[in-house]
């Protein structure tokens, strides 16, 4: 009986010794060291991200069970796409590492798509990550982290190059027509969450000594073979004979098709081929013929790191948990989870997953780190031009 009275009386002391070291403010509150985040798996609906988040104990002893909660977020451009909270954490003392598996839906991608148009191709990927001890009086620490990402879709598409377009067809000299002049850009005014526009304008020359009337302007927008986007225009266009004409067509890319493209961007290692492939149909001569525009049939190579660390983890192919085929269940739906790894199922699913709307505001928060600027790379595909062309540059639209 004496010794569970001593017992109670060491216990006591120690809980009346720490309360009093948190009045005083003498023990420091836990904070964050670090956030690292990487894709680690990919399905038809969902993205695994793993989040390595370092938090650093200031005291001589641990905080235990029921002492710590953490709650992490990863934003673009302040669109949440993964994170979630975590309470009764028990850290050591020092630098502990602890390791989160979240599910991001991939329909998140189409949200976050208008913003990155709407920024010009800019994204802010945020991290924001809070502390709290509630052993130490519930007081929290914030950590804020950012990265913008930059990307050039149409930029190569813009050319003065004059490319010949050769029809092809069977008692039809080629070239039949000259390309003198390309141009393209989002028509952000009109974006919307279904679509994103697209303006497209070409500066064709007529070589042939009789007109040509353009009855439509096809074209199918593809990235890393999904077809995000394709359609004609129906206005009609007459080419008199050597002269030049501007011919405009709206392309626009349907945004609920973005997150399948989502799937290939991740599995190829955050790399995509864009093309955009168009045609004409020309009527002349008494001939009405499809012409496929190979000569200025667009390609670019872009290329993102989002977390800026891909090069140190699995990407690609082997990181992909399916075949890339429709799942036929709802268990086909998870993905690989790394061993060992503390699992947040209900994040980004309209449940009561706390997250943070106003993320980096500045609110309080500790930045950690500048931003850096990841900018894509870009191959543009180039066309051979002829030694003598006929072109009109006083008709060119600038």
């Amino acid at each position: 009986m004496s010794r569970l009275r001593t017992v109670g009386v060491v216990v006591v002391a120690v809980v009346a010794i720490a309360g009093g070291s948190v009045a005083l403010g003498v023990l420091g509150t836990p904070g964050v060291a670090s956030v690292d985040n990487h894709f680690a798996g990919v399905s038809n609906q969902t993205t695994t991200v793993v989040t390595d988040l370092t938090v650093t104990n200031p005291n001589p002893v641990g905080v235990q069970l029921g002492g710590v909660g953490i709650d992490y977020t990863v934003s673009m451009n302040g669109v949440a796409m993964a994170g979630g909270d975590r309470q009764g954490v028990g850290i050591g003392t020092g630098n502990t590492t602890l390791e989160f598996a979240t599910e991001m839906r991939n329909d998140r991608i189409p949200p976050w798509w208008v913003t990155h148009i709407e920024n010009g191709e800019t994204t802010t990927v945020g991290i924001d990550a809070t502390v709290t001890s509630e052993t130490l009086g519930g007081r929290s620490v914030s950590f804020s982290r950012e990265r913008t990402i930059e990307t050039d879709l149409l930029g190569q598409f813009n050319s003065s190059e004059t490319r010949p377009v050769d029809a092809n067809q069977p008692l039809v000299s080629d070239p039949v027509l000259y390309i003198n002049e390309t141009r393209g850009a989002w028509d952000r005014k009109n974006l919307t969450r279904a679509e994103t526009p697209l303006d497209l304008g070409f500066d064709v020359y007529n070589p042939k000594p009789y007109p040509y009337t353009i009855t439509k302007v096809g074209y199918t927008i593809r990235m890393n073979d999904v077809t995000v986007g394709e359609g004609e225009t129906d206005r009609g266009y007459v080419l008199a004979p050597g002269e030049e004409t501007t011919l405009e067509a709206t392309t626009a890319i349907r945004n609920e098709n973005l997150d399948r493209w989502w799937v290939t961007h991740l599995r190829r290692n955050q790399r995509t081929d864009l093309y955009i492939d168009f045609y004409l149909v020309v009527e002349g001569g008494g001939e009405q013929f499809r012409v496929d525009l190979d000569a200025i049939d667009y390609q670019r190579d872009i290329e993102t790191d989002i977390f800026g660390n891909k090069g140190q983890y699995p990407t690609g192919d082997e990181v992909a948990s399916d075949t890339g085929a429709p799942d036929s269940s709802a268990a086909d739906e998870s993905t690989a989870t790394p061993t060992g790894t503390e699992t947040d199922d209900g994040l980004l699913d309209g449940g009561d997953t706390a997250t943070d709307d106003g993320l980096l505001d500045g609110g309080g928060t500790q930045t950690a780190t500048p931003t850096e600027t990841d900018t894509a790379t870009a191959t543009p595909t180039e066309t051979a031009t002829p030694t003598e062309t006929e072109t009109d540059d006083g008709g060119l639209l600038g």
